[in-house]
């Protein structure tokens, strides 16, 4: 077994082990699809758009999002805190194979937080209809995943405690939740904050995922937000090497 391969299954492991937050991972997003889903159900949006074919894909990306960065970033913490990474330093074991090992958890349960999330708002209750360009949502999800691991390593680079890290991760994700549109139609807010929403990445994932699901803008919509997605996920991932401690003594 390679030390990939063991990172992996013990990441994974842990990960299931911890049966509260598994569950609010997956239902916590669910709860705001069924909540604005019945609310808001047979009204549409400025372009004609159904809610529901608005609101879905934002509150996958967000849900998506959310469990990455803070999955991510409580894992690298717990790790740094523990000294785990001072014991993994001192094997063989390469520092990419600890980080892909946790990055390959992230994107697993993404992949399962949008299957699940896009079969319940297909349900004729909620009515989310899906395009023939759904398949380019995949890239979008994948960088998506990628881009908000990459804030979560700097999250968990800088943190030092399950407070710390709830904090920081709060501050950046809830404010991005209503700025970003995938909570409040874009479209509604003023053109300044419109400006400046696209500097958030969960922006481009919101509006990747919303373009692949609706068939909007061809095969540009979502080919743009993987752009932006690839973008901060270097960014971030480059701050996150900076900011990486293999312990709180050092």
């Amino acid at each position: 077994m390679s030390a990939y391969t063991a990172m992996t299954r013990a990441t994974y492991l842990a990960y299931v082990r911890d049966r509260t937050s598994v569950f609010f991972t997956f239902a916590f997003p669910l709860l705001f699809l069924v909540v604005f889903g019945l609310i808001f159900r047979g009204q549409s949006v400025n372009g004609g758009l159904a809610y529901i074919n608005y609101i879905a894909p934002g509150v996958l990306a967000w849900g998506i999002g959310n469990a990455a960065l803070f999955g991510v970033a409580f894992t690298l913490m717990h790790w740094r805190r523990d000294d785990l990474l001072r014991l993994v330093w001192r094997t063989p074991t390469p520092l990419p194979s600890v980080l892909a090992s946790r990055y390959a958890v992230a994107l697993g349960t993404g992949i399962v937080q949008a299957v699940l999330f896009t079969g319940i708002a297909l349900l004729p209750v909620f009515g989310l209809h899906v395009s023939s360009s759904w398949p380019l949502a995949l890239p979008v999800l994948l960088l998506g995943v990628t881009a908000f691991v990459a804030i979560g390593l700097v999250v968990g680079g800088l943190a030092n405690t399950p407070e710390a890290v709830a904090a920081i991760a709060n501050c950046v994700m809830v404010p991005m939740a209503f700025l970003s549109g995938a909570f409040y139609p874009i479209d509604l807010m003023p053109g300044w904050l419109q400006t400046f929403s696209r500097v958030l990445p969960l922006r481009y994932f919101d509006d990747g995922l919303t373009d692949a699901f609706g068939g909007r803008h061809g095969v540009g919509g979502p080919a743009l937000a993987c752009l932006g997605l690839a973008v901060f996920a270097a960014l971030f991932g480059l701050l996150a090497a900076r900011t990486f401690r293999w312990s709180n003594r050092t």
